[in-house]
Parts: C-alpha cells; sequence; structure tokens
C-alpha cells in the first residue's frame, strides 16, 4: 500500500489569528514590545511570574524566545537579550 502524505503544519488562513504564534508566545511577544528597551530573558521569567532563580526554568523560557528570534518576532542581541522588531511593534505589516 502507498503511504499518505500528512500535512504537520496547518495551512495559514485569512484570519488574523489562525496565523499567529500560540498562547504562551504571545504573552512573550507583549512583555517585549511593551519594555522600553531589550529584555533579558530573567526579567521575562519575572513578568510571566516563573522561579528565575533556579537555571532549569530559564532555559524553556530562552528556547521559546529564541524560536520567536528565528520565526522573525523577536531580535536576538547576545544570548539572553532580545528586543521586538520594528514592523512588529506596529509600525509595519
Amino acid at each position: 500500500m502507498a503511504e499518505r502524505a500528512v500535512l504537520l503544519i496547518p495551512h495559514r488562513g485569512g484570519a488574523a489569528d489562525e496565523g499567529g504564534p500560540p498562547g504562551d508566545y504571545r504573552e512573550i511577544l507583549a512583555i517585549v514590545r511593551e519594555a522600553d528597551g531589550p529584555v533579558q530573558v530573567r526579567a521575562a521569567c519575572e513578568w510571566l511570574v516563573l522561579d528565575a532563580s533556579v537555571r532549569g526554568k530559564l532555559e524553556p523560557l530562552r528556547a521559546k524566545m529564541t524560536r520567536l528570534a528565528a520565526w522573525g518576532r523577536l531580535h536576538m542581541r547576545g544570548e539572553v537579550r532580545f528586543t521586538a522588531r520594528p514592523w512588529a511593534r506596529g509600525a509595519g505589516p
């Protein structure tokens, strides 16, 4: 029997929220957009009311912020600081 191809990632629709990142990523984006300057992972962790004293709690958040940078939603400055892209602040598409 021939195997069928399965679509793992759905196509983007016309609605604004369909193509957006999941809820926890939207929270991270909101924190970085509201900040006056670069946001460190530890500060974002504290803002999300996560335990920032344990390095193991920072790594999942750092991975999400790095993923947002890879998707072009954030700009990574060094290994621990992130800023919003200019268009992500409402200045462009």
